[in-house]
């Protein structure tokens, strides 16, 4: 097992973008299409992206700094739900946040696709954050 870390400066305050972490109607303005987050620790955490199921639990929700869950797909043999951890470490900085995300527990070769993932979402949620209406997104999550 091992981990992918990552990181983006978005230009909104932690409070905004946590809400992007926590809710069904934020979660899926940047991913998945459906979403189903009761943020508090232990609550469910289910998104699908791309007809694709993620999900877990939340392990740790501290408003607004930190959001830690269980993060796996249902079906997935080798990556099934709740077997990593996704860690959304937010940072007051001077032009609004640093969200620095840290997944691990990913089966070595499961961290190409997701680290893909991270690349292409993390920004879908700085836009999201600042304000901007996305088109639904369709990108396939790594399985």
């Amino acid at each position: 097992m091992t981990e992918h870390r990552t990181s983006i400066d978005i230009e909104a305050a932690p409070e905004a973008v946590f809400e992007f972490l926590v809710t069904d109607t934020g979660m899926t303005s940047w991913m998945g299409q459906w979403a189903s987050l009761d943020a508090v620790p232990g609550g469910e955490f289910a998104v699908d992206i791309a007809g694709h199921p993620a999900r877990g639990m939340f392990l740790e929700v501290d408003r607004p700094r930190r959001v830690t869950l269980s993060w796996g797909f249902a079906g997935h043999e080798t990556l099934p739900p709740g077997s990593s951890t996704v860690s959304f470490e937010l940072t007051p900085i001077r032009a609004g946040t640093r969200v620095e995300v840290v997944h691990t527990d990913l089966p070595e070769g499961d961290v190409p696709g997701h680290a893909a993932g991270w690349h292409h979402f993390l920004p879908r949620l700085a836009r999201a954050a600042q304000g901007e209406q996305l088109l639904t997104d369709s990108r396939k999550p790594a399985r």
